[in-house]
This record gives structure tokens, sequence and C-alpha cells, in this order.
């Protein structure tokens, strides 16, 4: 009898330990995942999800009743330091492929979830990526356009202050000529950036910036350095693998990439 009163009372201690670490440590934490997705096909490599996982995914944000936002709805909740519940979650797209329109579009539309796609005005119009057509058309329907550098360069690579300017500020220019709608967000590829990359952001008038770095430093607090989680073709297959992604926890238990 003895023996089970003193179990009962360590799982009591246990779970009375948890619930205050979850109180007081882990949910002050939480961060909006920021999905991060570039292409839809059957291609080798982890830039590929296939049409029919993306749906499925899609179909587990839509059934389990998760708050797909956009990243302008997440950028001003930071900005005014709003709590968010934590089922919400944000869906972008990388580089402008044509397949994001073809194949991941129709899909978004069909579960009517906003989304971002992060493009750059000198690949437009080539063989395999978006036409400028297609962008009105996104920007039309609940998809926001935004920059990506204009010829997709490494920004940290840059020197010249005149070329990296025209990269960031002539971005949304180009964008917004060619769309009719304000292109508010920016996107460093491969996650490249440093300060004096950031500020020209800000100066160019962008809302926010999305990076690929990860790690628990400022919990997504600094608009110009949003931390993204790269969705893979087998997150489904794996078990929790993409619930950990959506938790709104995963970061934190990742080492910190630099920014350039």
């Amino acid at each position: 009898m003895k023996l089970v009163k003193r179990l009962i009372a360590a799982i009591a201690v246990i779970a009375a330990s948890l619930a205050i670490f979850y109180a007081v440590w882990l949910s002050p934490r939480y961060t909006v995942p920021i999905l991060m997705y570039h292409r839809f096909g059957y291609g080798q490599g982890s830039l590929f999800v296939s049409p029919q996982n993306f749906e499925r995914q899609m179909v587990f944000l839509k059934k389990r009743g998760y708050n797909v936002i956009s990243l302008e709805k997440l950028a001003d909740g930071i900005k005014n330091k709003k709590r968010f519940p934590h089922n919400s979650v944000v869906i972008t797209m990388d580089d402008g492929y044509e397949d994001n329109y073809a194949r991941g579009y129709p899909v978004l539309r069909r579960y009517n979830f906003p989304a971002t796609f992060f493009i750059s005005p000198a690949l437009i119009g080539r063989k395999d990526y978006l036409t400028w057509g297609q962008a009105r058309e996104l920007s039309a329907n609940n998809v926001s356009i935004g920059g990506h550098t204009r010829n997709h360069v490494y920004l940290p690579s840059i020197s010249d202050d005149h070329l990296l300017w025209n990269e960031i500020a002539g971005t949304k220019a180009a964008i917004e000529k060619k769309t009719g709608v304000k292109a508010d967000f920016y996107c460093y590829p491969t996650g490249g950036f440093n300060e004096k990359i950031k500020e020209m952001v800000k100066l160019a008038g962008y809302k926010g910036a999305c990076t690929t770095n990860r790690g628990l430093a400022d919990y997504n607090s600094d608009l110009y350095e949003l931390k993204r989680i790269k969705v893979t073709n087998s997150d489904l297959s794996k078990p929790f693998c993409f619930r950990a992604k959506l938790s709104g926890y995963y970061n934190l238990f990742r080492g910190k990439k630099k920014g350039s």
C-alpha cells in the first residue's frame, strides 16, 4: 500500500513539474511556425514535395483545425505583441517555380489557405518559372507576392552597395510595377543576410523578411529575421515529424545558423 502511495505521489510531482515547465518556460516561447516549400513534383532532392504529399499535408492542417494565417497577419501580430493560438501556421514558397502555380496554388485555393510566394523578377517568364500573368492571378487570390532578390543571388557576396540596393529595392519596385500590388515581404536566398542587408530591406519599405536560419534566439521577434521550417516530402511518413514542425517549439531545440 505504501509503495502505491509513493508511486502516486511521484507521478503527481512529475506531473506538477511538467505543468510548471510548460507554463513558465515552454509556453511563452511558442512561435508561429512558418513553413517553407520550394517545388512540387517528383524530382530528386529535398526541395521537391510531391503534389499528393502536399495535398495530404494541407488536408492534415484542415482536418485538425489549424489556423492558417497570412505572413502579413503574423507580422502585424508580432509588431503589436499579439499572442496567437497555438495551432497557428504560415505557408511560404520560394523561388517562383511554375509548379507552385500549377500544383501548389490549386490546393491552397481548395482549402482557402493564404500563402506568400517569394519570387525573383529576373527569372519570371523563363522556363519552369511563373509568368507575370500568373503572378497577378495569384496576388488577386489570397497569395501575396514577395521579393527574393532580382536575380536570386546570395546577398552577402555583393560588395557594391548600388548593386545590393537594386537586388533589394529594385525587386520590390519590379514586382509592384508588374502586379499592381504591394510587395511587403522579402526573403533572403539561402538565408544569407547581415545587419547592413537587413537595414537596406527596412529602408526599401518591406514590412519584414524571412530567412532559413533556425534557433531559439529571439523567438521570431525580429520582423527582418523571421525563421522558417523546411517541409520535406517524407514528413507525414515519419511519426510525429510534421506535428513537431507545426508545434511552435520545433526551432527551440535546433542550433542557430549564422546569417552569412
